[in-house]
């Protein structure tokens, strides 16, 4: 097939990149085909591979084969296809160096400016209990290969491996080209994506080295082949001193694949009178693990510390964005998942999300476009139903009708248990100290309020920044408050201008309420109570910054 020339001009500038030719290899093909019409469109060359391209040819649309870009058909059972230097310098080369430019030319190789990948179905093989050899195949090669070698070279082409950013880069096709923003967007996507898939495949590999591989390629198709049994969870809590028995637990509910990690044995167990994410119904998908719980229950609580229409997305125990519906919203529930998720998309991926209102068409058709774990919610609409179970692995979760949120909480400690008042108390503004600055009026106030309730979702040292009712910026988990105010305001970005900020225990110091000064953060609601408050309340005035104090914390270990 010819070659086209490479004009220098066109790289003398690395920001904005035409898009003209692109390498689509996926197995998740929801959107390709309107992917494939946008870029047939756009006069975009498209070559793919296998049933990828299969697809795209018979919707009508031009495609090349890989094969007749490497000069080699598939081999070994499609085990070797895209593994070739025509393919891979295209990927990798710097079309901003000379010398890249004059190889690729004598090579007569093209480069691609997009390349849409997305992996195997490993973790879906896994939990249809397939046998050993099946959940080998699936364990993807020249796919993390090809979108890792993207996203290295995301100055020159742009990597997209989730349907949920197909719109976006559409968009971009038909305005000009990708930016190098949306470049590192997407690489960055990218490279959680293969980490993550990279985690799952070592993970399976260290269940059948501990169990036995003869096991692991017999295994039924059960959701707990492979992993603890009935007894063996019997045996953890009969080997256990002091336990009496299950009464200290509750009911046992079921046995789960595994725990925390793939080493652990775990199971869930429920309360008699209890009406929470432990009895909720699962109406879709595979299995809930024991991490899906945990981030599930984060994350309802998250949602249901608002009234207002309220969603929040979760992962690993941490907010990835919070948000309430706008008043003016015409499907609230919808318009606050969108807007939480503007908060980290990266971060979202993967993430569980949790709504305080019945999951609707809308809402559906846009998390349909994102990879979740974990939809809970009140209930869901039956278009919004039809929408979702037609991704055959996502958990759909439907909390109980009488969902009242733990009224204590219980952590164990070594030889005992830690039983506390679950953190349902928030000060409203109108008992709230105003420090220093002028009055709030009613919209930041409410913004305030809204940051302060947001707040107790993070995991402490927790920060988060707000706007129009949206986390834009969270820091937590850190173990000095500066560190976590950095978090925050590096990841809202210019967002961070104009927001309100709320922090969940007092600044110790003024240096990390600096931090969010210097972002332009315009006003501040913090507990207040440190021995250093007037040096804190300084830095805010000198800023011309208002700032509350609340009186109580929500640390959040």
């Amino acid at each position: 097939m010819a070659v086209q020339s490479h004009d220098p001009s066109l790289y003398e500038h690395r920001d904005q990149i035409p898009v003209r030719r692109a390498l689509i290899s996926v197995s998740e093909k929801s959107g390709l085909l309107e992917l494939a019409a946008a870029l047939t469109e756009a006069g975009v060359e498209i070559v793919s591979t296998g049933s990828t391209a299969a697809t795209i040819r018979d919707a009508g649309h031009a495609v090349t084969d890989v094969a007749e870009v490497t000069g080699f058909a598939e081999a070994l059972d499609g085990r070797v296809k895209t593994l070739h230097p025509a393919v891979h310098s295209g990927l990798l080369a710097d079309l901003r160096l000379a010398d890249h430019r004059r190889q690729m030319d004598e090579l007569g190789f093209a480069p691609f400016e997009l390349v849409v990948v997305n992996l195997y179905p490993f973790d879906e093989t896994v939990a249809a209990g397939k046998p050993a050899a099946d959940v080998i195949e699936n364990v993807d090669i020249g796919g993390p290969a090809m979108v890792r070698a993207t996203a290295k070279n995301h100055a020159n082409a742009a990597i997209v491996v989730s349907p949920g950013r197909y719109s976006e880069v559409i968009g971009a096709v038909r305005n000009g080209g990708t930016t190098l923003a949306l470049r590192r967007s997407l690489a960055t996507e990218a490279f959680v994506h293969t980490a993550n898939y990279d985690a799952s495949v070592a993970n399976w590999f260290l269940e059948q080295d501990e169990q036995g591989w003869d096991a692991a390629a017999e295994a039924d198709a059960s959701d707990t082949a492979g992993g603890p049994t009935e007894a063996s969870i019997d045996s953890l809590f009969d080997t256990v001193e002091g336990y009496v028995g299950y009464e200290v637990f509750g009911l046992r509910e079921s046995v789960l694949r595994y725990g925390e990690n793939s080493h652990q044995r775990a199971a869930i167990f429920t309360e008699n009178e209890g009406a929470g994410i432990a009895q909720a119904a699962q109406l879709h998908g595979k299995p809930m693990s024991y991490n899906n719980y945990v981030d599930a229950d984060a994350a309802v609580r998250a949602a249901f510390d608002h009234e207002r229409p309220a969603v929040a997305i979760i992962k690993h125990a941490n907010p990835c964005g919070i948000a309430v519906a706008p008043e003016s919203a015409t499907d609230p529930i919808a318009a606050a998942h969108e807007l939480a998720h503007a908060c980290d998309p990266v971060s979202a991926f993967g993430g569980v999300i949790a709504a305080n209102r019945p999951v609707t068409r809308a809402m559906a058709a846009t998390v349909a476009e994102i990879f979740t774990e974990v939809i809970v919610a009140p209930a869901f609409e039956p278009e919004a139903l039809e929408i979702l179970t037609q991704k055959k692995n996502i958990r759909l979760i439907a909390l109980p009708a009488d969902f009242v949120p733990n009224p204590v909480e219980l952590r164990q400690v070594s030889g005992g248990f830690l039983v506390q008042d679950a953190d349902r108390s928030f000060a409203p503004a109108d008992a709230w100290t105003l420090a220093t600055g002028t009055p709030a009026d009613a919209e930041t106030l409410a913004e305030l309020e809204f940051a302060w309730r947001a707040c107790r979702a993070v995991k402490s040292n927790g920060i988060l920044l707000t706007g129009g009712g949206a986390s834009v910026g969270v820091g937590m988990g850190q173990v000095n408050r500066v560190d976590s105010c950095r978090l925050a305001v590096e990841r809202a970005g210019e967002r961070a201008s104009g927001s309100v900020a709320a922090s969940d225990a007092f600044f110790p110091f003024a240096d990390g309420l600096q931090v969010l000064l210097d972002a332009g953060v315009r006003a501040v609601v913090q507990p207040g109570g440190s021995v250093r408050d007037e040096e804190v309340i300084a830095a805010a005035d000198a800023a011309g910054v208002t700032m509350y104090f609340t009186g109580e914390r929500h640390f959040a270990h």
